[in-house]
């Protein structure tokens, strides 16, 4: 039997085949920045190509200062530049991959002075205006490419992707929105993709026509004044015409105001845009964003929507993505859940990126797993994320492992997480983690709310208390009434909601608990609400325009409160936190600071906003006042002289943060 026969088929690109259908995207990890770094940056790659990536692509590497994206960044633009970009090649070529540099031109979203742009036109992202470019500069900038591209060829890449999308330089020509010149460069549109054209004819010429040239398309840029649905297919046309090999799909401007990438985009939104455009392009084109699984990108496949897919985050959650997927291992891959909190937010954090699923990521070479020189009988307590981490880590290691759990299914706040609308994929974690539980020979036992006693009884080695938290109640008058409950009684179902419903705490939690319950559950077509909750109209210019979104909500009225002054919600992740805030809003949700807890009443809850009293008129009151460490067990181990590791939200409860519970735990394992 053949396993994704779509998927696991070759792409015949003429002069070289590629072995499958699967691109790993291009994903900056900040490893692309130093020289130092580089070997790091291979054996990262390295270990994608030995997982079967059919292609790869890097983080954008600038062609020049000025196309930086912060200061320093990765740029090839000299050649004394080639020999730490060979440390890449030649890895990924000793493992049996193929890789494509991506030439990135950060345009106005560059984070320095030195910024250029067609029109001296500061973004909404960046604290610098660009300066405009003349027309020299616009020529220099083209021979910027065409070096970079040769130099690349020169450091043993087949091929470069050629970034033209995401509202960068290139992008930045196309569209009106940000191109205001008047010159051969700018005016109508003819004119605007003049620059990108002439880039890809004059890359094709510098480097020969037996190279990869993928040219990485702005199909719906999700922003007013951006190209129309013909403009996209003609300039699509045009660069095929000018010696693009493929076409990829680039959707969306980091400054629109629409989610793209995150968990809350359903699984394949935007492949009906890849179908549109393969139809009307003589070049093989790539579908992208939210493809997560092998079974979402073999559909897209077998229905002709394109002919390879891009994946980039998935891989930094599974480097042997392809390789378990063709080996009908597809229970085994460790699915990326686009929470963007160690990939994307790091990478906007001038951090290196890495993977709250899988904190190897981008730290192969620090982060390893290795047999244990000595087997260990070892004792986790608690089958949360953390828990679960650290037993399939140690069991991995050759270690016994035990791992023991009070409730009757492992997961812990993962099992709340996956119920809040848009975060379903918190579900692939636990079923990864229940495969891999039995993969590694852990023995499992549920319902066991086990003792210090019994784990000094039993002579473990080791014991790893992941006990995770409790919630915390806030000392406010009344707040042990009848109406008052816990987060945990919202979101597992435990009680009834009302349709008034007041929540006490705006982090994290109580803005999962507000998207619980201000939206509807269980649609039949998440692609088809998703693009109507936020204004995408594949018939309207750039998707956008003149589109007004149209959130579907339940009909409660809800306040979410928060104690200390500032916007709720400043606390969530850089780059989806504006997703959930806005999402809130258009719903209706009414978020407010600076609120003063004066008791629950049996009207509802009194509080003082400012200098104002008022009883607020709800049905519940719902608390997410934060957490505590669940650490009694640790406690009492430590009594009885048995030495214990904690980690976890058992260890540090301030936020719960999976990220740091699972890098942690894994750390921990691989040190036994």
């Amino acid at each position: 039997m053949t396993h994704y026969p779509q998927l696991l088929a070759p792409l015949d690109l003429g002069f070289v085949t590629l072995p499958n259908r699967v691109l790993m995207g291009s994903m900056h990890t900040g490893l692309e920045d130093r020289a130092a770094n580089y070997p790091k940056l291979a054996a990262y790659l390295a270990e994608r190509a030995a997982g079967g990536a059919g292609l790869i692509v890097t983080g954008g590497i600038a062609p020049n200062i000025a196309g930086w994206v912060a200061p320093f960044a990765g740029k090839l633009s000299a050649r004394r530049e080639v020999p730490r970009h060979r440390l890449v090649t030649e890895a990924v070529h000793a493992a049996g991959g193929r890789v494509c540099m991506q030439i990135l031109h950060a345009g106005r979203y560059a984070y320095h002075p030195l910024a250029v742009a067609p029109s001296p036109l500061k973004s909404p992202i960046s604290p610098f205006k660009p300066r405009g470019l003349s027309a020299r500069g616009v020529e220099a900038q083209i021979r910027a490419f065409a070096r970079s591209a040769a130099l690349a060829r020169e450091a043993g890449y087949d091929g470069v992707e050629i970034m033209g999308s995401e509202g960068y330089l290139i992008n930045e020509f196309i569209a009106a929105r940000t191109n205001r010149r008047d010159d051969a460069w700018g005016g109508d549109f003819e004119r605007r993709c003049r620059f990108p054209i002439e880039i890809v004819r004059r890359v094709r010429e510098a480097v020969g026509p037996d190279f990869i040239i993928i040219y990485r398309l702005s199909a719906l840029d999700l922003v007013d004044g951006g190209s129309d649905w013909e403009e996209v297919v003609k300039l699509g046309q045009a660069v095929a015409a000018a010696g693009a090999t493929l076409v990829n799909t680039g959707i969306g401007w980091h400054e629109a105001r629409i989610p793209t990438i995150a968990t809350l985009v359903p699984r394949g939104a935007f492949s009906w845009v890849t179908a549109r455009l393969r139809a009307a392009l003589p070049v093989p084109v790539i579908a992208t964003n939210r493809i997560n699984t092998p079974e979402v990108a073999e559909g897209i496949l077998a229905r002709g929507e394109a002919d390879m897919v891009s994946m980039a985050r998935p891989f930094l959650a599974d480097a042997e993505f392809v390789r378990k997927a063709a080996e009908g291992r597809a229970d085994e891959i460790n699915t990326c859940i686009a929470c963007n909190q160690a990939c994307l937010d790091h990478t906007f954090a001038g951090k290196r990126s890495s993977c709250l699923v899988n904190p190897r990521a981008c730290h192969e070479t620090e982060l390893v797993i290795r047999p244990a020189e000595r087997p260990l009988k070892v004792a986790v307590v608690g089958a949360g994320p953390a828990g679960l981490a650290a037993a399939t880590t140690a069991a991995e290691r050759g270690h016994v492992v035990t791992l023991f759990e009070a409730a009757e299914e492992i997961g812990g706040q993962f099992q709340m997480a996956r119920r809040i609308p848009g975060k379903a994929e918190f579900s692939e974690t636990l079923r990864y983690f229940r495969r891999r539980l039995e993969v590694t020979g852990v023995e499992v036992r549920l319902g066991e709310a086990v003792t210090a006693d019994a784990l000094a009884e039993r002579g473990f080695d080791r014991v790893i208390v992941a006990t995770g938290v409790v919630p915390r109640t806030p000392p406010i008058p009344g707040i042990d009434g009848p109406q008052v409950l816990s987060y945990i009684d919202v979101l597992l179902g435990r009680r009834e909601v009302g349709r008034r419903v007041a929540i006490i705490g705006a982090g994290g939690i109580g803005f999962d608990v507000a998207t619980f319950l201000s939206h509807p559950h269980d649609g039949d077509e998440p692609v088809a609400e998703y693009n109507s909750e936020w204004g995408i109209d594949p018939a309207v210019r750039a998707g956008v325009e003149g589109v007004e979104p149209r959130p579907d909500g339940t009909g409660r009225e809800i306040w979410l409160l928060q104690r200390k002054q500032g916007k709720p919600g400043r606390g969530l992740g850089k780059t989806t936190g504006w997703a959930h805030r806005l999402g809130l809003q258009r719903r209706g949700v009414h978020m407010v600071p600076g609120v003063t807890y004066l008791g629950v009443e049996p009207a509802g809850l009194r509080v003082r906003i400012g200098d104002e009293e008022r009883l607020l008129e709800v049905d519940n009151i719902v608390v997410c006042a934060g957490q505590e460490s669940l650490r009694v067990l640790a406690a009492d181990l430590e009594s009885r002289g048995v030495p214990a590791d904690v980690v976890g939200g058992a260890l540090e409860a301030a936020e719960l943060d999976a990220k740091r519970a699972i890098d942690q735990a894994t750390r921990l394992a691989a040190a036994l």
